[in-house]
């Protein structure tokens, strides 16, 4: 069983290439059945590496993995890196995969309209709200207006509960964040969409042209991680990359080899 993905349905350039992981097509078991690709998350090392190696067949270059700390530090991709202590990595270079990690946090990809940089960012509610999209659009240094973001897979606002901090800190930043929070039904809690929260940051700086957002987590066990739900799990990769033409590393090719989904909804990753 190969891997099965999660592709993007965005306008990109030809040499854009994205998708995130489902949880099926690896070899863990447990709370890790199958691809769980964390090695911080208490699975068996050579499932994980196993796991790992069958992603990076889908891939031009294995990933640089990130270790990532609810921050807002952005990382160039290096290839030849140690463990890079960030939350989001960018580059220009053909052919260097960028990667982030979730289980309910929001994975978002960017990309130019030229094709000529990309992204991959980790969005909990603890980076968003300090800033960590912000940072990566500054690391692109070229105008949001000519960025595309994508969002992967996170959890809903039907299971996304949190408490008056949270909402206190984002409505500080942006009073029409208030419309990201539905009450819960019990004093000082609320739902939150974490996808409309980010939307919203985007927005605010500069980026209006948002894709993704449509699967939950916390609903979809068959294909989904979730530590919300769960607690010990394994994790997800939202990855991105360039090539220099459409016949390296096509993000055709990966939905082909193992049965990619499309974000809309179509089809599924056997």
């Amino acid at each position: 069983m190969k891997p099965a993905v999660l592709v993007p349905d965005w306008p990109v350039p030809p040499t854009v290439h994205a998708f995130s992981t489902l949880r099926d097509g690896g070899v863990s078991d447990g709370p890790f059945a199958t691809l769980n690709l964390g090695n911080h998350v208490g699975d068996a090392p050579e499932r994980v590496q196993e796991n790992r190696r069958r992603l990076a067949a889908l891939l031009p270059a294995p990933p640089m993995w990130l270790e990532q700390v609810h921050g807002i530090d952005v990382a160039a991709h290096r290839l030849a890196a140690g463990r890079v202590r960030a939350d989001a990595a960018f580059t220009s270079a053909a052919g260097a995969v960028c990667a982030v990690m979730t289980a309910d946090c929001l994975p978002v990809l960017f990309c130019d309209a030229s094709g000529s940089v990309v992204a991959a960012a980790h969005a909990g509610w603890r980076g968003l709200a300090a800033g960590v999209l912000e940072n990566t659009i500054r690391a692109m240094q070229v105008p949001p207006s000519q960025l595309l973001a994508w969002f992967g897979p996170a959890i809903g606002p039907q299971a996304f509960e949190v408490g008056d901090d949270v909402r206190d800190v984002f409505v500080a930043h942006d009073a029409s964040a208030a419309g990201a929070f539905a009450g819960a039904g019990r004093a000082g809690k609320w739902l939150a969409d974490l996808a409309a929260l980010a939307r919203r940051r985007l927005a605010l700086a500069g980026v209006d042209r948002v894709f993704g957002g449509h699967w939950c987590t916390y609903q979809d066990r068959d294909r989904f991680f979730s530590h919300r739900r769960d607690g010990r799990c394994g994790r997800h990769a939202s990855v991105i990359w360039l090539s220099e033409s459409v016949h390296r590393g096509d993000s055709g090719k990966a939905r082909a080899a193992c049965g990619g989904v499309n974000d809309n909804g179509a089809g599924r990753g056997d």
